[in-house]
C-alpha cells in the first residue's frame, strides 16, 4: 500500500477527530492485516473505484459516537445505535471529502460510493495484493478506528511504471 494514497485519509481523520472531539488525538494501535476486519463498533464503509480502488471503513462505538454527535449538534445527544450509525457516516463523509480533494489536486481521478452502515460482524478478506491499514485513533473522548485498503488499479499501475 503507498503512503501517497493513505496519508490524506490520515491527515483528515486527524483534523476532523480533533475538531468535532475539541480534543487532540494521536494515533494508537496501527497494523498491516490480510485478514477479514472485525468490527468493534457502528462501522461505515466507504468505497472508492477509479484510478484509486478500495474501501475505508471507519468505525466507532456508541459512548463515543454520542460525543461527537453532541458536539456537532451543539446539545447533548443519547448514545444509542441510531445515533452512532448516523454519526459514523457522516465522520466518514468529512473525512473522505477532506481526504479527495487533496487527491484530486494530486491529479487521481475516482468515483466514492456514499457511507454505508457496514453490519457485519466481520468484513471481505483482503486480497492477495492487498492489505489493510487499520489504525486507533486515541482521543480524550473514546477511540475511533479506522480501515484503509487503497490501491493503484491496473490501468494506473502500469502507467506510473512507464513514467
Amino acid at each position: 500500500m503507498k503512503m501517497e494514497l493513505i496519508q490524506p485519509f490520515i491527515n483528515a481523520a486527524d483534523a476532523v477527530l480533533a475538531q468535532t472531539l475539541h480534543c487532540p488525538t494521536r494515533i494508537g494501535d496501527v497494523s498491516m492485516e490480510q485478514e477479514a476486519y472485525r468490527r468493534k463498533g457502528v462501522a461505515s464503509l466507504v468505497t472508492i473505484n477509479g484510478d484509486i480502488e478500495g474501501r475505508i471503513i471507519f468505525d466507532i462505538d456508541p459512548k463515543t459516537a454520542a460525543k461527537v454527535a453532541s458536539t456537532l449538534a451543539g446539545s447533548a445527544m443519547e448514545a444509542n445505535d441510531d445515533v452512532a450509525r448516523e454519526t459514523v457516516c457522516e465522520l466518514a463523509n468529512m473525512v473522505i471529502g477532506s481526504a479527495i480533494t487533496t487527491l484530486n489536486d494530486q491529479g487521481f481521478h475516482f468515483k466514492i460510493q456514499p457511507p454505508v452502515v457496514h453490519m457485519a460482524e466481520m468484513g471481505e478478506e483482503s486480497h492477495e495484493d492487498e492489505e489493510a491499514l487499520v489504525m486507533c485513533f486515541d482521543t480524550g473522548n473514546g477511540n475511533v478506528f479506522m480501515n484503509i485498503a487503497l490501491r493503484y488499479n491496473n490501468k494506473k499501475r502500469e502507467e506510473l511504471r512507464s513514467n
